[in-house]
């Protein structure tokens, strides 16, 4: 299996620096980043960590999901994730990543919702993604089934 790289090239303090990630194995793309966009409200269009990991789980749990939807013999339509992550300050001090929030809204014929349900809550232990991102406290899954 291929291994993927992404680099961060840094400049400053951690209040006055900025610096920029590469997303180097695929050539996606590159983007600012910035320790108080980071902790702001606003983004202000600069991204951070948590934006990455979101977008990391959301893609990583579609594929996991739309794998455990044919395993319990449906055959997946159209389907939305979503993926919520809030950096909050740790409790000994710096930040922590204290929560993730899952949605998935989508559709599959083959299966009902009980087992669409099931699917969801399989794939949510079963992604890559999310056993790498085990340590965090409090990761939620909200399903929504469109028949």
């Amino acid at each position: 299996m291929p291994t993927r790289t992404a680099r961060t090239a840094w400049n400053g303090t951690l209040q006055e620096g900025s610096g920029r990630v590469e997303l180097a194995s695929s050539g996606a793309g590159a983007f600012d980043v910035s320790f108080p966009r980071r902790a702001a409200d606003d983004a202000g269009g600069v991204t951070s960590p948590e934006e990455l990991i979101a977008a990391a789980h959301s893609s990583c749990y579609a594929m996991a999901f739309s794998l455990e939807v044919a395993n319990a013999g449906g055959t997946p339509g159209a389907t939305d994730v979503s993926a919520d992550v809030t950096l909050s300050p740790a409790a000994g001090g710096g930040f922590e990543i204290s929560k993730i929030a899952l949605t998935v809204v989508g559709e599959a014929t083959g299966i009902d919702a009980d087992a669409y349900r099931a699917a969801a809550e399989a794939a949510k232990g079963g992604c890559p993604v999310s056993k790498a991102l085990a340590g965090v406290s409090e990761v939620t899954l909200d399903v929504t089934f469109n028949g």
